[in-house]
């Protein structure tokens, strides 16, 4: 191993040798005697050859489980570039230890970089998720939250870190939280926006499931990620359609996010949904749709329950078009196919107003308001800016395909 270790740190400062081109292999699991050594290297590369080393590292890492950079990483968290100290943050990803969390918090409270406070508030945030599932001691998931509350009240702080601070707060069942989500929900920056979405979901509080239904509906592929997720987080049961309809989505990202949330959620239409896309052609959609379908499977109680109920007489309808998917003839629907084609569920359903008031909606905001007076309830929010939900013009709870989740 030390012939090996002295080979790799010769390479390694050699800088007109490519990194990309060295096994960091011999740089996993060191011992403080090799970490002596390795430093001894370390503080004669330039910056530029820094990063690249530990970009380099960290992406072995991801390519080989066997791989532990755990000491060199933390070693780093204290390097004079500020992109390697961040790339060590994430790189970090998989280490549980409790005593990171201290090294995090300084970061946090006061590294000059930008980048490397919210790296540090992204980590925090899953000790704060440890903390409360019992998997670390109270005082480390106590200290990490701490931290994350400190800077989301810090004066002057930046939102890109306030509101990586608030997803990790999230995780927590402070009830103050609740009104940090909901003052972020409303910020004027899109972004922290999306992180209020995020926390959201994080919560596990189903209160917000109105607003994470509306926007799967955002014009906006990152606000339709994050509420993607949450609904999955949420387990949603009235968001399986529009995230169908997700599985068609002209971003990859909010494509996969889909997939992953219906196997959170199961049921049928999910399920159907998910072996349509894994037999498609968009492999890391048909990838994400395995993987869904796994944990769909192995909740199978979960997945067995209806999530929507049919009157009687609309039953046989609605069930040829999801039953017969390739009939052209259930009620003007389209097939489902693996090829994009998810668009035509709603014609002869029957919404399950129960399921949806259990979810967090009340009687008005089931079908929206009556903006205009005239006995039609248009929108779903008082704004008006979604019209998911058409109007059921025969009182018998069916919801329009042209209007649904537009």
């Amino acid at each position: 191993m030390s012939e090996e270790l002295d080979f790799v740190l010769q390479r390694l400062g050699d800088e007109d040798r490519p990194v990309r081109n060295i096994s960091l292999a011999p740089l996993s699991g060191l011992t403080r005697d090799q970490m002596s050594l390795f430093r001894s290297v370390w503080v004669d590369l330039k910056a530029e050859r820094r990063f690249e080393v530990i970009a380099e590292l960290v992406e072995q890492a991801e390519a080989n489980v066997h791989l532990n950079f755990c000491t060199v990483l933390r070693n780093c968290l204290h390097d004079a570039d500020a992109r390697v100290r961040k790339l060590a943050v994430e790189g970090l990803w998989e280490d549980c230890k409790p005593d990171l969390v201290s090294p995090l918090v300084s970061l946090l409270e006061g590294d000059p970089s930008t980048e490397v406070r919210a790296a540090a508030a992204i980590s925090l945030g899953r000790f704060v998720l440890m903390g409360e599932l019992g998997e670390i001691s109270e005082s480390a998931g106590s200290q990490a939250a701490a931290a994350l509350r400190a800077a989301w009240f810090r004066p002057q702080e930046v939102n890109e870190v306030r509101r990586r601070a608030l997803e990790g707060m999230a995780y927590t069942d402070e009830p103050d939280v609740q009104e940090f989500i909901r003052n972020a929900y409303y910020d004027e920056d899109e972004q922290m926006r999306q992180s209020a979405v995020f926390a959201m979901g994080s919560s596990g509080d189903r209160r917000w499931s109105k607003s994470v239904l509306t926007e799967l509906g955002s014009p906006d592929a990152a606000m339709r990620f994050e509420a993607a997720s949450a609904a999955g987080e949420l387990a949603l049961s009235g968001a399986v359609r529009p995230l169908v309809r997700l599985l068609d989505d002209p971003d990859s990202s909010v494509r996969e996010a889909a997939a992953l949330a219906l196997g959170q959620i199961g049921g049928p239409q999910a399920r159907r949904a998910l072996q349509a896309v894994a037999a498609g052609e968009d492999e890391r959609l048909a990838q994400a749709a395995e993987d869904a379908l796994q944990e769909l499977s192995f909740n199978s109680e979960t997945a067995d329950q209806p999530l929507l109920d049919f009157s009687d007489a609309l039953a046989p309808k609605a069930g040829a078009a999801l039953d017969d998917a390739d009939d052209d003839e259930a009620g003007g629907e389209e097939a489902i196919d693996g090829s994009g084609l998810f668009r035509a569920y709603a014609d002869g359903f029957a919404v399950d107003e129960d399921s949806l008031l259990d979810e967090g909606f009340d009687g008005e905001d089931l079908y929206g308001d009556d903006d205009d007076g005239d006995g039609d309830e248009d929108d779903l929010d008082d704004g008006g800016e979604h019209e998911n939900w058409d109007d059921d013009d025969e009182d018998e709870g069916e919801v329009d395909e042209a209007e649904d989740w537009n």
